[in-house]
């Protein structure tokens, strides 16, 4: 009796070699079930419609250190304020990102006419289908931006894939996104402002008729010094405004500007003294006065406006393609290879699970004490099955 108890928990146990024994006994379910399984996902890829995908790939358009740097001694920092919001890291990031906006997108969708094409029922249905289709992707090493783009059509892929392209071209001729384009828009601006100030004062001038006794007390030449402290005290102020958005009130280069503006307000303040009196007689001095200050600082806007074009037609937006898309003559997918390895694979690995699970179970069967415990679980669990 007691060598017969002893050798029980060796008759419970299931050696390596029993699982190697059961491989054995099934080894034509695991040698043609996968093979079949194969065939059968193989056959349904040759099913699949295949896919076909474009690929384009260029350079972006660099931000270049403009030539105008220099030349922005007329207006102190004020062209770097104006160029300062044009601060990105990576500059193929952002482009990439435009790629992927919704401006470009939409203007894709009507082109194409995707809702129709892929059977959607509204446009919001169609983007998002574009945007499943559609890879955009920056060159960790080389910056360079790939656009890739899966259809069907091998011949649609292409146009759509070049498509983005050209909207992407238009768009960033909508948007400023380089130094140069930051300032050109910032001092056209200004350049507007200026005019229509121009406008005003001249008409203000020409109202006032000719007091040529008030010339003869007050030179022109006084009258243009005047006018251009003010205009040089305009242009101060507006650098100080746009420096607020970037730098704190106690950074050292916003108190050297404030320092400036304020030494040019004492010299107004002792310029208004020296001619207060002949100013307060005569309206029309005070008016030639006025358009001289916007006559001086629509030049000194208009230089800095004229500089930034010149750097940004040097500069530019000009996207250069190293590989326009043509359409692919292979297929993408379905990998049908693939596929049928993973299928074969796969469903092996199940196979073989399945007959060590029945090899357990029938190995389990022949223990009375654990035959009733399986026959138990197995009460156990059809009960609460019912209970479901």
């Amino acid at each position: 009796m007691t060598d017969n108890a002893a050798t029980l928990p060796d008759d419970d146990d299931i050696s390596l070699l029993d699982l190697l024994q059961a491989v054995v006994d099934n080894l034509r379910l695991l040698v043609f079930g996968p093979l079949l399984a194969g065939l059968v996902a193989l056959g349904i890829a040759f099913l699949i419609p295949p896919t076909y995908t474009a690929k384009v790939q260029f350079i972006p358009p660099k931000q270049q250190q403009s030539s105008a740097a220099a030349a922005l001694s007329d207006l102190g920092v004020l062209g770097g304020a104006a160029g300062a919001i044009a601060g990105v890291k990576n500059p193929a990031d952002q482009y990439a990102a435009l790629a992927r906006s919704r401006s470009v997108a939409d203007a894709l969708v009507e082109q194409f006419n995707l809702v129709k094409r892929y059977d959607k029922e509204f446009k919001e249905d169609a983007l998002k289908s574009l945007a499943n289709f559609t890879k955009v992707a920056v060159g960790a090493k080389d910056g360079l931006i790939t656009i890739e783009f899966e259809d069907k059509d091998p011949t649609v892929a292409a146009r759509i894939c070049n498509a983005y392209v050209d909207e992407l071209r238009k768009l960033l001729n909508r948007v400023a996104l380089t130094e140069a384009q930051q300032r050109r828009v910032f001092f056209e601006k200004q350049v507007q402002d200026a005019k229509a100030g121009l406008v005003e004062a001249e008409q203000a001038l020409k109202a006032s008729g000719v007091d040529s006794s008030a010339l003869k007390v007050t030179s022109t030449v006084a009258l243009e010094g005047v006018a251009r402290l003010k205009a040089q005290i305009a242009v101060q102020e507006v650098k100080l405004a746009a420096m607020r958005g970037y730098l704190a009130e106690s950074a050292p280069d916003f108190l050297q500007g404030l320092r400036e503006l304020a030494a040019l307000r004492q010299q107004m303040i002792r310029a208004d003294k020296d001619e207060g009196v002949v100013i307060g007689k005569s309206d029309y001095v005070a008016k030639f006065r006025e358009f001289r200050y916007h006559e001086t600082l629509l030049a000194l806007y208009l230089r800095q406006f004229e500089l930034a074009r010149v750097d940004e037609s040097r500069e530019g937006a000009v996207i250069q393609v190293i590989d326009a898309a043509e359409p692919p003559e292979r297929r993408s997918s379905p990998k049908r290879a693939l596929l049928a390895s993973i299928a074969a694979v796969g469903s092996g690995i199940m196979l073989l699970l399945y007959v060590f699970v029945r090899h357990t179970i029938a190995k389990t069967r022949d223990n009375p004490t654990l035959s009733v415990k399986l026959d138990k679980l197995g009460l156990t669990l059809k009960g609460k099955c019912w209970r479901w």
